[in-house]
């Protein structure tokens, strides 16, 4: 862990990290209802948000789109990632290299660890290789600490995301990016676990604008630094608003009502 309130991707000690790996990761099941989306310069343009403060996507996206947007969008370049259609244990290929990241003009790297699969050994020490370049060119790291394997039945279970926390603390992450695990007390006993490294919370799929915003507004009670979250964005009608709305929750601590009354 290094300090990182300097960095392009923090604001006020805070993270609001747009995502959207989704195509590789999830494929394009999660653009049919918005299917605009589909095009990456439509999510680029909601990145250039003031509260958003860094966009993350694969390399082939960075590639394409990144230069139109690289005076109003902070770049955080995944390293790794794997398709939907992966049926064995979870594990995430490595598809870029720090080098071609900061080549790219990243801002900060990030990468996918899950913990407690069979592939575990193989990912730490893919996640060390990239951690030690990302030092070389002063970069955060944000680790997608997601434990999940046969052998793990509840990757929410609050034991289980204080020990995502505490791994990626342990082996050199800046930001883990975490689960919600279901009440903010489990939260607040994470972020613990995590020490002075900053944690943030996963957006998941796609709630009422209350629900989502009430549930960042408890982690962020809890001790989480930010979000990083995608779907509950950029699948909404108008993701000013909840971007707006989000500003207010992860930022000025508003509340998720007053939020909303203050947006609407």
């Amino acid at each position: 862990m290094i300090p990182i309130d300097d960095s392009p991707i923090v604001r006020d000690g805070k993270s609001l990290i747009l995502a959207m790996d989704h195509g590789l990761e999830h494929g394009p099941v999660d653009f049919e209802e918005v299917p605009e989306k589909l095009d990456p310069s439509t999510v680029f343009e909601t990145a250039t948000h003031d509260a958003v403060s860094a966009m993350a996507v694969q390399k082939g996206i960075a590639e394409g789109y990144y230069p139109s947007y690289e005076d109003d969008v902070n770049l955080l370049l995944k390293l790794n990632g794997t398709s939907n259609l992966w049926m064995g244990e979870p594990d995430s290929p490595v598809n870029c290299s720090v080098d071609y990241a900061a080549e790219l003009g990243a801002d900060a790297v990030g990468f996918t660890v899950y913990s407690g699969s069979n592939h575990e050994v193989e990912m730490f020490e893919e996640f060390r290789d990239a951690q030690e370049q990302a030092r070389e060119h002063d970069l955060p790291m944000v680790m997608w600490s997601y434990p999940r394997g046969q052998g793990l039945k509840n990757d929410t279970k609050p034991g289980t995301i204080s020990y995502a926390t505490r791994i990626a603390l342990e082996i050199g992450a800046d930001i883990a990016k975490v689960k919600y695990p279901g009440s903010p007390e489990a939260m607040e006993h994470a972020c613990k676990a995590a020490g002075d490294m900053n944690v943030v919370m996963s957006g998941g799929s796609k709630t009422s604008d209350y629900d989502f915003l009430s549930t960042v507004e408890a982690a962020v009670q809890a001790g989480c630094k930010g979000l990083a979250v995608g779907r509950n964005v950029w699948q909404r009608e108008n993701p000013t608003r909840i971007l707006d709305a989000l500003e207010r929750v992860i930022y000025e601590e508003e509340t998720a009502d007053a939020a909303l009354e203050a947006t609407e």
